[in-house]
C-alpha cells in the first residue's frame, strides 16, 4: 500500500520566497498547495487533510493574523507557522495568540524553516484511545476538541484547551512553566510566556469552581496546576 503524503499549504505573497518555501517542503516529502493571498488561500485551507500551514503575516489585503484567526474560529486545529519581517516581541505575541503554533523571522534559513515544520509535525495529538477526561464536573471530549461543564459548553480557543487538557492530565500536580512552554508552544521564548500569562488569565474566569474561585492554581515561581474544586 502507497503511503499518504502529508500535506501543507504555503501562504506568501512574495513568488521568489514562496517558490522557495514550496520547494524546500517539497524536498521533506511533503505534497504543497500554495497560494498569495488570503482570498486564494481559503479554499486550500479548507480542504480535507491539511497537516501543516506556512502562513505570511505580510499578505495583501488580509493579514497573516487575521488569517490565522479565521482558521482557528472554523474550529481548524491544523499546526500553524507563521512568517514574518516584523521582529519585535509584540507582533510575535498577536500571532501567538491570534493561534499560531511558532513564529519564524526573515530572513530565515531553509534548513531551519524545514527543522520548525518537522518539529510542528511531530507534535503529539490526542489519541483514539483516550477521548474523554474530566476533572471537576469539567468533562473534555478530545476528538471534537470541545469542554463543557454538565451541558453547557466552555467557550475555549485552541490554546485555551490545550493548556486545560496538559494541567487535567498532571492530576493536580503542579506543571512549570517550562514544561507548559514546552508543551503547548514547543519553545520557552518571551513572547511565548507573555501569552501564556493572558490564556491562564482567562482561563482562570472561564472555569470557576463550586467555591467561585477558580480552578486554576498559580505556585508563584513554578508553575500551575487544578485545584479539585475550586473552593
Amino acid at each position: 500500500m502507497t503511503e499518504l503524503r502529508r500535506r501543507a499549504v504555503v501562504v506568501e505573497d512574495d513568488a521568489e520566497t514562496r517558490r522557495f518555501v514550496v520547494r524546500a517542503l517539497e524536498e521533506e516529502g511533503l505534497e504543497v498547495r500554495s497560494a498569495g493571498r488570503a482570498d486564494s488561500a481559503r479554499s486550500l485551507l479548507l480542504e480535507p487533510g491539511v497537516d501543516v500551514v506556512i502562513l505570511d503575516v505580510g499578505l495583501p489585503g488580509v493579514s497573516g493574523f487575521e488569517l490565522c484567526g479565521e482558521i482557528r474560529r472554523q474550529g481548524l486545529d491544523v499546526p500553524i507557522l507563521m512568517l514574518t519581517a516584523r521582529s519585535d516581541v509584540g507582533s510575535r505575541v498577536e500571532g501567538l495568540e491570534a493561534g499560531a503554533d511558532d513564529y519564524l523571522g526573515k530572513p530565515f534559513a531553509l534548513a531551519e524553516l524545514k527543522a520548525r515544520v518537522r518539529a510542528l509535525l511531530r507534535r503529539v495529538r490526542p489519541g483514539i484511545a483516550e477521548s474523554v477526561l474530566q476533572h471537576a464536573g469539567i468533562r473534555i471530549d478530545l476528538r471534537r476538541r470541545r469542554a463543557f461543564r454538565g451541558e453547557e459548553e466552555i467557550p475555549l480557543t485552541r490554546r485555551e484547551l490545550d493548556l486545560l487538557v496538559r494541567l487535567v492530565r498532571a492530576r493536580g500536580v503542579v506543571v512549570p512553566r517550562e514544561i507548559l512552554l514546552g508543551d503547548i508552544w514547543g519553545r520557552d521564548t518571551p513572547e511565548a510566556s507573555a501569552s501564556l500569562e493572558v490564556i491562564v488569565s482567562r482561563l482562570r474566569r472561564k472555569v470557576p469552581g463550586s467555591g467561585g474561585s477558580s480552578l486554576v492554581r498559580n505556585v508563584r515561581g513554578i508553575g500551575y496546576a487544578l485545584d479539585e474544586d475550586g473552593a
